[in-house]
């Protein structure tokens, strides 16, 4: 089955990988080898080591901010070297190219076209000197490259996938009069994250967040809180943050990733 997918020379990237090493400029190395008109962006190296899941957040999140025709490269696999599944799949113009991990279920939607890349594929493109522990550099990179630069369509590296591997957190429950989910991650400022779109706390008139027993009010930016106030808020991503003004949430909740958080009504005092 085709895709409409029009490369525009953009390729971005995402890993778990930080700065320690040679491993992002290596893959950068690869895809310019291959392509050397290739604009390449980091979306983010600081994914938490191992978690597929914030990868998929961010992925889809961030992707609409690039050009349609972008290939985006998420490498955070700690099943690298198994059996794992490579997919490629297109949305909405877009191409993404990620080991099957759960990390393209946030990504991907229904209707959407995915592929599952073949052996057949991977040797005709010439990649066939394949480590066991880094194919960021051998396998992604190398495809990445090639789907920028059109010599390679989506619909062409392997046969269609009907399923992929679920992600690993569960969607947040919503219930008539509370809706709750969690940290999804921790960012530079100590604000948390949360997987709680806006869309899903419309039904409050004036919602309250509750975390690490804790109540924190409803802001619509973090200069309407007091310094050292907690609060919660829509973020520039559009799901629910948890901060606190000019100081770290995280820190002072004492809390990180996958913790629970619940939005409610305010309940008005007695």
């Amino acid at each position: 089955m085709a895709t409409t997918f029009a490369p525009c020379g953009v390729v971005t990237i995402t890993t778990d990988f930080g700065h320690k090493g040679p491993f992002v400029g290596t893959m950068k190395g690869v895809i310019l080898t291959r392509f050397p008109q290739a604009r390449i962006i980091d979306v983010t190296h600081s994914i938490l080591a191992h978690w597929p899941s914030e990868a998929g957040f961010w992925l889809s999140r961030a992707f609409r901010y690039y050009p349609e025709g972008s290939v985006h490269m998420a490498v955070v696999d700690p099943g690298v070297g198994t059996e794992r599944d490579v997919i490629v799949a297109v949305r909405e113009k877009h191409c993404f190219v990620a080991p099957d991990n759960g990390l393209l279920a946030p990504v991907i939607r229904s209707g959407d076209l995915a592929f599952r890349v073949s052996d057949a594929t991977l040797a005709g493109l010439g990649i066939q000197s394949i480590s066991a522990t880094f194919h960021g550099r051998d396998i992604f990179a190398p495809l990445a490259a090639d789907l920028a630069a059109n010599r390679l369509r989506p619909e062409q590296t392997g046969t269609q996938a009907t399923d992929i591997v679920p992600a690993w957190l569960e969607d947040p429950t919503v219930t008539d009069d509370h809706v709750t989910g969690q940290v999804i991650t921790v960012d530079n400022f100590g604000n948390l994250i949360t997987n709680i779109d806006q869309t899903l706390v419309t039904q409050f008139a004036n919602p309250t967040a509750h975390v690490a027993g804790l109540s924190m009010p409803w802001k619509r930016t973090y200069g309407e809180a007091e310094p050292g106030q907690y609060l919660a808020l829509i973020n520039s991503f559009g799901v629910v943050e948890i901060a606190r003004a000019e100081q770290s949430a995280a820190d002072g909740l004492g809390v990180e990733r996958g913790a629970p958080v619940r939005i409610s009504e305010t309940v008005a005092d007695a």
